[in-house]
């Protein structure tokens, strides 16, 4: 048994049967002695942390992508620069082969749903981490697992996971799903995880025979699960639910448990909340374990709405009523009394699910009293019926008169998926 398996078992048992947090408090206490711990490390490995003030977390600055990437040659603890990780990334991504490496880390790109180049960088013991925590938290057993992976990048830190006991397939997201269904009526997943998009794509090929799958499980990831998304992939895929892995380069940030709530992992990363309202925050993530590139205050950008009530799994982990999106997918139009009203966009994912009809759709302030929607259908009864659904949601929320336009809907693979956007 190799190393880096070793690796991966040990974690593997440490999330499955060592971390189960039942009590806060408990869990609060487990947090502030790993963080001090992994504080300690960066203060000397690190040079950007190495030359700020000793304090406690709340005293360090709060990072996005584009201070990581200003400060990335700072950051890390390896000696790995920038510009040359950045030229091996994007040669991977453009030749798809996605296995590039410095000084024994795996390099990836990340673009995310801003479209802003980043990078990620981790070790093989923070590839073992994470493979093992991920297998832990959402493998219902280990062996005789078949799992399909769609996604838009593979590589290193995904294949981890491959072992004689649970085979692993990646699929390119990429390429059209037509080209997918034969190799993946083979593999017969019993897992399957893509991004909700895709999902429906699969589900339309199940539905016209050309696709033969049966799995047991289903996960939703990289794109926000909506209402009717959930729905058309529960129902296509016959599946009790669609389970939801909050997985970035930043991090595995949180899944689904066996009761449906969807927790924040903080046995991994603490979570400050930067609240929007009661329940809406942005959160800001300090990663415990990674230390080649450290993700410490990180600010994500993505809009999560808490849950009202404990979840029944009797976790402590943070419960999540939904991964709402992303802050530029607030839409902020002009009100009837000179205001601008902040529009939600779950409450836009809702309204169109009021529609019969829609197959596909997006939903793009274009204006500060305009809004594109995006159809498929583009005309008839379903689109006449998005256009009254919303201006009614409009009018409700306090919103002056907007133009709707309507144009077809027209997916580009190469992005994530984003229901509702905001233009800048």
């Amino acid at each position: 048994m190799s190393t880096e398996t070793l690796r991966i078992a040990a974690w593997y048992a440490r999330a499955r049967w060592l971390t189960s947090f039942r009590s806060r408090p408990r869990l609060e206490r487990f947090q502030r002695r790993i963080l001090r711990s992994q504080l300690r490390f960066l203060r000397r490995r690190s040079a950007w942390f190495g030359r700020l003030p000793a304090g406690d977390l709340s005293d360090l600055p709060v990072l996005d992508k584009a201070s990581m990437m200003a400060h990335f040659n700072e950051l890390v603890t390896v000696p790995v620069d920038r510009d040359e990780a950045m030229a091996l990334a994007i040669a991977a991504e453009r030749s798809r082969t996605f296995d590039a490496e410095l000084h024994g880390c795996t390099i990836g790109l990340s673009t995310g749903t801003s479209g802003h180049r980043g990078l990620f960088l981790v070790s093989p013991r923070e590839r073992a981490q994470w493979a093992g925590t991920v297998l832990a938290r959402t493998l219902p057993r280990l062996r005789g697992q078949r799992i399909a992976l769609f996604l838009r990048a593979g590589g290193d830190l995904y294949e981890t996971v491959g072992s004689r006991t649970v085979r692993f397939e990646y699929f390119d997201t990429f390429r059209p799903v037509a080209e997918h269904v034969d190799r993946l009526t083979e593999l017969d997943p019993t897992i399957l995880v893509g991004p909700p998009s895709v999902l429906r794509g699969l589900v339309d090929a199940v539905a016209d025979g050309s696709l033969r799958i049966s799995p047991a499980k289903v996960y939703s990831v990289a794109e926000v699960l909506t209402p009717l998304d959930e729905e058309r992939i529960r129902e296509g895929f016959g599946v009790p639910l669609v389970h939801q892995i909050y997985q970035c380069t930043e991090g595995f940030l949180g899944h689904t448990c066996e009761a449906g709530t969807l927790h924040l992992n903080e046995d991994i990363v603490h979570v400050e909340r930067e609240h929007l309202d009661e329940r809406r925050f942005v959160p800001v993530i300090t990663d415990f374990r990674r230390r080649t590139q450290p993700i410490v205050r990180y600010r994500m950008g993505d809009v999560l709405v808490l849950r009202e009530s404990p979840c029944p799994c009797g976790s402590a982990m943070t419960a999540l009523e939904r991964i709402e999106g992303r802050e530029d997918d607030v839409l902020r139009l002009a009100g009837r009394d000179g205001t601008t009203v902040p529009v939600y966009a779950d409450l836009v994912t809702r309204a169109v699910a009021y529609a019969d009809g829609v197959v596909e759709y997006r939903v793009v302030q274009t204006g500060a009293a305009e809004v594109r929607v995006e159809l498929d259908p583009p005309s008839g009864d379903a689109a006449d019926a998005v256009v009254v659904e919303l201006r009614r949601l409009f009018a409700v929320q306090g919103v002056a008169d907007v133009r709707i336009t309507v144009a077809p809907f027209e997916h580009d693979p190469s992005r994530k998926l984003r229901r509702v956007e905001r233009l800048p």
